[in-house]
């Protein structure tokens, strides 16, 4: 049997684990192709396949924590369908003064600032020297007219690098509007 260091896997480390009576009765067992190494192909695909189940189970918790606060504020809002039309790197919670409740764990790696520093400001903390008056503007005036929209703002990170944030704001109302979600995600 060949072997190398290259060839050393799971199974070499569980065999070397081993007492020699246990070894003694498992080797008629072993077939010299199972002691080959997997391709690292194999490893890539499961790797692949378990980093998009944790991302899936990471926004179905995301959901769960916002459909709980709609519970606790009695919000009228479709959010099945706001989740449902709206793909996103970063969710935004704010109470009706626009103070952050809420964030999700993609806010912090979009904008390089913790969970915990952003809650009780307002969303204004991420505009800089890049971000447009204009568009500042019209997000004050989308607000007050109190309808879902969509606006492009220039935002900055944490290290004070401007990027392009398209966001998507809805009004949650109970009997008024008491709180607003932001869908945002980085646009080139």
């Amino acid at each position: 049997m060949k072997s190398n260091l290259t060839d050393l896997s799971t199974l070499d480390l569980f065999l070397s684990g081993l007492s020699t009576e246990e070894y003694t009765q498992l080797k008629p067992n072993l077939l010299e192709e199972s002691l080959k190494a997997m391709p690292l192909l194999s490893w890539d695909l499961f790797m692949s396949a378990y980093q998009k189940q944790l991302t899936q189970a990471q926004k179905r918790a995301e959901v769960d924590k916002v459909f709980a606060f709609a519970k606790k504020f009695k919000w009228q809002a479709d959010l099945d369908l706001a989740f449902a039309e709206n793909d996103y790197e970063a969710l935004i919670i704010t109470d009706k003064d626009q103070n952050i409740i809420w964030v999700n764990d993609g806010f912090t790696v979009m904008t390089g600032y913790e969970k915990s520093y952003a809650i009780s400001k307002t969303p204004r903390f991420l505009q800089g020297a890049s971000t447009s008056v204009a568009t500042k503007n019209r997000i004050r005036k989308k607000l007050k007219a109190n309808k879902p929209f969509s606006e492009v703002i220039v935002n900055h990170r944490k290290d004070r690098s401007p990027y392009k944030c398209e966001v998507k704001i809805i009004p949650l109302v109970s009997e008024t509007t008491t709180h607003y979600i932001a869908f945002e995600k980085a646009v080139v």
